[in-house]
């Protein structure tokens, strides 16, 4: 399969993994190790490494969707890597190869994607309130529950646009706009991804 030359395809690879020592710093700082088994050092040294089987491995495991691409391994990094955008590179050859399918988190990721692909496609926000129904999304609280069903009177007071034309936060895309958008999506191959992401899963 040769997953190192794939890996290598990707634009981003080449910034992201320069020159790993191995010294943890990135582990240390990052939030999503601290609450999961996951360690961005170990991945940049399997990936340094090249060991096609291991690579293989971590593209099938939940390892690669714990990260939360807050990108503190960036700003830390005294060899300039860039361990969050080395997983943005490896969860796309994971999902362009199908491997994501064996993975509990990568199989729920294809659902997130659908749905903020589709929100993208359809009115121009990767996530808007009208979307988030507080029914399937009690994580939000009760709070946000109380928002969703009073948005209309408080979304001004916070200088929101709400469903109204012209500028401002929450206003309507309008079709040509989305057009746009739509184009750029199938020009940069945005379309084409998401297609095989469903296809292979």
């Amino acid at each position: 399969m040769n997953l190192i030359e794939h890996l290598k395809e990707d634009v981003r690879f080449e910034e992201s993994l320069k020159a790993c020592m191995n010294c943890g710093v990135c582990t240390a700082i990052c939030p999503a190790a601290e609450f999961y088994d996951y360690d961005p050092r170990r991945i940049c040294d399997l990936v340094q490494r090249g060991d096609e089987e291991e690579i293989e491995q971590v593209l099938r495991s939940d390892t690669i969707w714990y990260c939360g691409q807050c990108m503190s391994c960036k700003t830390r990094c005294p060899r300039g890597n860039v361990p969050g955008e080395l997983i943005s590179v490896l969860r796309k050859v994971s999902q362009e190869l199908g491997l994501f399918r064996h993975s509990e988190k990568g199989r729920q990721q294809v659902l997130l994607m659908n749905s903020v692909h589709r929100n993208i496609m359809e009115i121009g926000y990767c996530v808007y309130p009208d979307r988030v129904d507080p029914d399937y999304h009690p994580e939000q609280g009760p709070i946000w529950r109380w928002y969703h069903e009073h948005i209309a009177d408080i979304a001004p007071k916070l200088g929101a646009n709400y469903h109204g034309a012209g500028p401002g936060a929450l206003r309507d895309i309008s079709e040509e706009d989305l057009q746009e958008v739509r184009k750029i999506f199938e020009v940069t191959g945005g379309t084409e991804f998401s297609e095989k992401v469903k296809k292979n899963s």
